[in-house]
């Protein structure tokens, strides 16, 4: 069951940023753009495939429409040949949002994509650069063994983890090892205090997100993510990550037909909403909101204006 909705105090300056989390589908971007509207502010993107240009129908990116009703910053930046990483996205992110303030007005920023968010909140993770020798060790085990040793060392992250993803478990896996410590905790102790955080995160039933999810899939094949893949066959290691890349490309190559396209891309889009439900759980200064209230709700319940 979500955590009953809290309200915020007024805050004592709208210069302080304001995030909209939730997971996939959940109606972020439509929220982000009212509530700038309303505050006068400016969208910051906290999506990791959102970065990218030229996957904007892949990645459910806002249209030309919403881009020119009010100021964005930080969508379609990144050539998808490049390899992006949390790091990163915060040295691009906090110079805009210090451009924002500085011109008085409010920053919004609006993304699922949690390991950023806690980057740019709270400052880089304790993690350890990469072991070459350990991790050539690590890239010669099967999936199935590497599943097994993190759930031996650290339950928690093998809990939310993409297990199907070898270079996201070795990574795990190889960070347990270095630090003799389970990555969940790690996490949890990001460097930095960030002090006073003002987010909502947006919820859903299941089910009902799930319908979301489909229609979205369905939309996003009719209009052109089919194409943006065609014109992308070499994409970095981070941006070939985005849900539907590997499915339209199986698609492409005659071996699933389009509606096993379809329901493949739903099937792994669901299971990411999962991991980031979970995720923004354990985010406790985020205010819930049911994804279905009006925006009008959503100013009064936060008590933003």
């Amino acid at each position: 069951m979500p955590r009953p909705i809290r309200c915020f105090p007024t805050p004592s300056a709208l210069k302080e940023p304001l995030y909209i989390c939730g997971p996939t589908a959940s109606g972020k971007s439509a929220v982000a753009l009212h509530l700038a509207r309303v505050l006068g502010g400016e969208i910051v993107n906290a999506d990791a495939f959102q970065l990218y240009r030229g996957l904007e129908v892949l990645t459910a990116s806002p249209d030309p429409e919403e881009l020119a009703s009010t100021p964005h910053h930080l969508y379609s930046v990144i050539d998808p040949s490049e390899n992006l990483a949390a790091a990163r996205y915060r040295e691009l992110a906090l110079p805009v949002i210090h451009d924002i303030q500085d011109r008085g007005r409010q920053p919004i920023i609006v993304g699922g994509s949690g390991l950023y968010l806690k980057f740019l909140t709270h400052g880089p993770s304790p993690l350890p650069p990469a072991d070459p020798d350990l991790r050539r060790e690590l890239e010669a085990l099967p999936l199935d063994e590497l599943n097994r040793r993190l759930a031996d060392v650290d339950p928690d992250t093998a809990a939310t983890i993409d297990r199907q993803n070898p270079r996201y478990v070795q990574r795990a896996l190889e960070v347990c090892i270095v630090t003799g410590q389970p990555v969940s905790r790690l996490r949890r102790s990001f460097s930095q205090d960030p002090g006073p955080l003002r987010g909502i995160v947006l919820h859903w039933d299941p089910a009902a997100l799930d319908q979301r999810i489909r229609q979205r899939t369905t939309a996003m094949l009719v209009n052109g993510a089919i194409d943006e893949v065609a014109a992308h066959p070499k994409l970095s290691t981070t941006a070939s990550k985005a849900i539907g890349i590997r499915q339209i490309r199986a698609l492409m190559n005659g071996h699933i037909d389009h509606p096993a396209c379809e329901e493949k891309i739903v099937i792994a889009t669901r299971r990411y909403a999962k991991r980031q439900r979970t995720w923004f759980r354990r985010e406790s200064w985020l205010t819930p909101v049911p994804g279905h209230a009006p925006p009008e709700e959503i100013l009064r319940c936060c008590d933003c204006l």
